[in-house]
This record gives structure tokens, C-alpha cells and sequence, in this order.
């Protein structure tokens, strides 16, 4: 029996460390956009080598934009696409999956999302 192709192509993407963590972070702010600094901030243990490449990994797999504003200063953030929202609601199983069977201690203070 062979792995179904259409698993082992979503794992390509969601399989590789930190890209899950990341689009479930875009997909939990406001309009599903955030800048640079709040996805390091947040995602703790990521060095800002490693989230520049997995945010450029994650757009050209068409998961994630890179929107860059002009003027003065430029603004550059990171939002889902259409690809990347879908992909984001598709983790919602896997993670009431890990609520009910996975024994994670969750920091003081923090509430689960």
C-alpha cells in the first residue's frame, strides 16, 4: 500500500518545523496579517534567520504574502492567502485531536486558541 500523494504533499508544507506553528499564528490575527517582529515575538525559540526563510518558503508555496507598503518608513507584513486560510482550518482537527489525547502543559497564564 502507498502513502496517498495528496497527504504527502500537505506534509511537504506542515511537516517542516515551524511552518504549522506559523500559519496557525497568522491565522489567530486580525485580518490574518502580522508584521515580522510579532511572528518572532510570539513564536518563541525561532531565530530570525529561520522565520525569514520559512516565511519565504511559505509564499512560494503560495501559503503566505508578503505585502510590502511604501513610504516612509516601508511596511512590510505576512498574510494568509485564500491557499493559506484554507490550510490554517485544516489544522483545527489536528489540534482538537491533540486537546483530547496529547497531555501538553499549557504556561501560566495562557489560554488555549
Amino acid at each position: 500500500m502507498k502513502v496517498c500523494p495528496y497527504i504527502e504533499a500537505s506534509f511537504q508544507i506542515i511537516g517542516k518545523k515551524w511552518n504549522g506553528q506559523i500559519v496557525h499564528y497568522l491565522s489567530l490575527c486580525e485580518d490574518e496579517v502580522a508584521h515580522f517582529s510579532d511572528i518572532k515575538r510570539d513564536l518563541t525559540g525561532i531565530t530570525s534567520r529561520a522565520l525569514s526563510l520559512k516565511l519565504s518558503e511559505l509564499a512560494e508555496y503560495g501559503i503566505v504574502d508578503k505585502v510590502v507598503e511604501g513610504g516612509t518608513p516601508v511596511t512590510i507584513t505576512y498574510v494568509l492567502t485564500k491557499k493559506g486560510s484554507s490550510l490554517a482550518q485544516s489544522l483545527k482537527p489536528i489540534q482538537e485531536w491533540a486537546k483530547q489525547n496529547m497531555d501538553v502543559a499549557l504556561p501560566d497564564g495562557a489560554e488555549d486558541k
